[in-house]
């Protein structure tokens, strides 16, 4: 008996445009001898198909057990209907806009299959800098609006030529329907300018070559902005660079062309090889050679990680092929090469990231020696993506390029919330059903053009996510330019607004993202963040259960001497801890180099502009202080990062016994700063204070939460790896599990997850 005929309509959602959905869909149909059609819409992609029950049930199966490699499958929902369009065969047809229920792919390092033909002098791509097929190359910073098209695209200005629209309509070719398919003959083209901006003659690559090896600093457009690239082994170049961006002590990171090469400077562990592969391509912090500093001078000064990125551009990879001296083929990349760049974002000042070629011209005038530049647009800016490796995986620092605008599945669906985020690290949260959509790297908003950054950025996430705001939720200090534009933005369109107070959405980010509701423990350790009473938090423990949480306890407060200056001046948190300790008498000898030293002693035995603070990123400041590790810190998290890097240079120690107390929810770290302020071995002083504190915390869980099993840990110091190892053995120790975060920064970028995931709680409680 004849298998019975069936037509069905079949919606699938996710990340399915401009990952070769529709090629993929057009091959299997006819493989299993089916007709139909195919094509993308605003909602995902929409495929009718007609003939046997079975080979349809294949069909339905294999769309998700088979999806491209860069695919992300939400959902794949078949039901049956009547046929639309006549005739055999299976076609794919013109994509339909509409309201959007899809996302645009992230952007992908360049693949083998295209490095083979821009390294194949036979190719008509080689040495092409816009090499790319639907399994790799830009999405997210080239694109315009859903459905995803090349009309829709920073491509449209280049028509394809006659090879490049053969390849295009070719259903066995891995090109068929890559929308940002080009080749030399019709795609963009580079060009080198001097700093005054008149275009030099020559092949641009060699001739960037030349400069990076004369010690000259150069601005190259990248996929979500330019970088500033200098010779990371020509410590008069960094230092330049350094003195140009102001960025006197910040660590850099640096590109090297593969594992192999980096081996030279940093010790890979189990799985890091991988991670510096990935097609993403974050920069991975990895841990230094012996050697790393002399041979990198000024790159990460102080700091046992060096940060890791391999070439994920086309033109990347051509620079390192130009110093390889232009070999054929994909051997050389298996082999260590010896340039090694310090590759930086162009954002002077802290400002955005520079993306428009005017732009790079007037913003980097003075800094750049020369521009690296295509006539291709960004349209979306977005920086590198910053990682590190942990005993759990992959630990974002910095979220952005090659993960935005990537979903974030959440525990339940609801209306669409934005999240503003808050003042460092700013990103912001859109959701949409039962998926978080976080931005790209915003960053500090301490500057106008920051701050027009995060409003451009929720215009563009709105308008690709097709979403009306139901509720708008911020950060509870009134002050923040999140803040602001959330009352400005929720009075317009006349939405509700949700405060949600800083530590509680640090521990509301990690929920969501492991999919926990109810009742939860939670530590949240990190700098600072407004309480409900009005004064600083930062060292937290939290019963969170939904929309609602209770402060079950917290560090005993430190003085703040000067405010918020306290917060940049380690010293000043020294001093606090020496206060404390009935040792005020010392703080002006101690710090005589600091002129504010007496004033600050009268200040805090006055107990005049000295507020109080639970942070446990002043904590970390206070020890570093005491230890003569960094009176000032150059940078936000300077003290911190050098007292772990100390930690981890000494290694391992036990915890001093009865350095802390607990009493009435409080944990007390003063008896341990009392040792420190008398340890002589700064680097043996951070280790101790690491390994103490470890297990103090591990102590206040237990006598606060003595039946706890999950504890969920949130907030940037869980990024401090010296202190989460002795954390996780000594909770594992106790049958404790703690959860972290993975899929978003532990620190102030995961933030607008957490307030989002609170917004959704509180709407479905109404």
């Amino acid at each position: 008996m004849p298998e019975p005929m069936v037509c069905q309509n079949i919606r699938v959602s996710g990340v399915v445009q401009g990952v070769g959905f529709r090629p993929f869909v057009w091959r299997l149909a006819r493989e299993l001898g089916l007709a139909g059609w195919v094509r993308n819409d605003s909602r995902g992609v929409e495929i009718e198909v007609r003939g046997a029950a079975e080979q349809v049930r294949s069909l339905v199966e294999r769309l998700q057990q088979e999806a491209p490699p860069l695919a992300r499958i939400n959902s794949v929902v078949a039901r049956d209907a009547a046929p639309a369009r006549a005739g055999e065969g299976f076609v794919i047809i013109d994509s339909r806009s509409g309201r959007a229920a899809t996302m645009i792919g992230h952007d992908t390092a360049v693949c083998r299959d295209c490095l083979a033909e821009m390294f194949d002098p036979a190719s008509r791509r080689w040495r092409h800098a816009f090499a790319n097929c639907t399994n790799c190359g830009p999405r997210y910073t080239i694109s315009r609006g859903l459905p995803y098209d090349r009309s829709r695209t920073s491509l449209k200005p280049f028509p394809m030529c006659a090879r490049c629209q053969a390849e295009y309509r070719r259903p066995d070719d891995r090109r068929f329907h890559a929308e940002a398919n080009c080749c030399p003959k019709c795609g963009p083209q580079l060009f080198l300018l001097d700093s005054e901006g008149h275009r030099l003659a020559g092949d641009a690559v060699a001739m960037t070559l030349d400069l990076l090896r004369d010690g000259r600093i150069v601005a190259i457009k990248g996929l979500g902005g330019f970088h500033l690239v200098c010779d990371a082994r020509n410590a008069v170049a960094v230092s330049l660079l350094r003195e140009r961006k102001q960025r006197e002590q910040k660590p850099f990171v640096v590109m090297l062309a593969n594992p192999a090469s980096a081996a030279a400077f940093v010790q890979m562990g189990i799985g890091e090889p991988g991670l510096l592969t990935l097609p993403t391509r974050p920069a991975i912090l990895i841990r230094k050679r012996s050697g790393c500093d002399a041979a990198l001078p000024g790159v990460a000064p102080g700091l046992a990680w060096l940060g890791v990125m391999l070439p994920y551009t086309p033109l990347h990879f051509l620079l390192f092929h130009e110093a390889a001296r232009r070999p054929a083929g994909l051997g050389w990349l298996e082999r260590a090469q010896d340039m090694a760049l310090v590759m930086t974002s162009a954002n002077p000042g802290g400002e955005p990231l520079v993306i428009g070629n005017s732009e790079a011209l007037l913003r980097l005038y003075g800094i750049a020696d020369a521009f690296l530049m295509h006539d291709r647009d960004i349209v979306a800016r977005c920086d590198d993506s910053v990682a590190r490796i942990t005993s759990n995986g992959l630990q974002f620092i910095r979220r952005a390029r090659g993960y935005t605008p990537r979903a974030i599945k959440l525990p339940r669906s609801g209306p669409s919330v934005l999240a503003l985020g808050g003042w460092f690290k700013n990103t912001i949260c859109v959701t949409r059903g039962d998926e978080a959509f976080v931005s790209q790297h915003v960053g500090d908003l301490d500057n106008a053009a920051a701050c027009d950054f995060l409003d451009e950025t929720v215009a563009q996430m709105i308008r690709l996510l097709g979403v009306e705001p139901a509720i708008v939720a911020h950060d509870l200090h009134p002050d923040f330019h999140s803040t602001r534009f959330a009352a400005e933005f929720a009075q317009q369109l006349r939405l509700p607004l949700l405060g949600v107070q800083h530590h509680h959405a640090h521990v509301a980010a990690v929920l969501a993202e492991h999919g926990i509701e109810g009742r939860t423990l939670a530590l949240s350790l990190d700098g600072v963040g407004m309480g409900t009473d009005g004064t600083a938090w930062g060292g937290e423990l939290l019963q969170v259960d939904g929309a609602r949480f209770e402060r079950l306890g917290h560090l005993q407060p430190l003085a703040l001497p000067g405010g918020d200056r306290a917060a940049s001046e380690p010293w000043r948190m020294a001093a606090a801890a020496l206060h404390r300790l009935g040792r005020n008498a010392e703080i002006r000898e101690r710090f005589a180099e600091q002129q504010a030293a007496q004033a600050v002693a009268q200040m805090l035995a006055g107990d005049i502009h000295c507020p109080p603070t639970s942070s446990m990123g002043r904590m970390f400041d206070a020890a570093a202080g005491l230890l003569g590790i960094k009176a000032v810190m150059a940078y936000e998290g300077q003290a911190a990062m050098l007292l772990e890097s100390m930690a981890q240079r000494y290694g391992d120690v036990l915890p001093l016994d009865q350095c802390w107390t607990i009493s009435d929810g409080r944990l007390d770290l003063l008896p341990l700063l009392g040792v420190l302020a008398d340890e002589k071995d700064a680097e043996r002083g951070a280790a101790l204070f690491h390994a103490t504190l470890a297990a103090a915390l591990a102590d206040w869980l237990r006598v606060l939460a003595p039946e706890a099993r999950t504890v969920v840990g949130s907030g940037g110091c869980f990024l401090n790896q010296v202190l989460m190892r002795g954390l996780r053995a000594r909770l594992g120790a106790k049958g404790m599990q703690l959860l972290e975060a993975r899929q978003v920064p532990p620190n102030d970028g995961g933030l607008s997850v957490g307030q989002a995931w609170v917004a959704l709680q509180h709407l479905a409680s109404q």
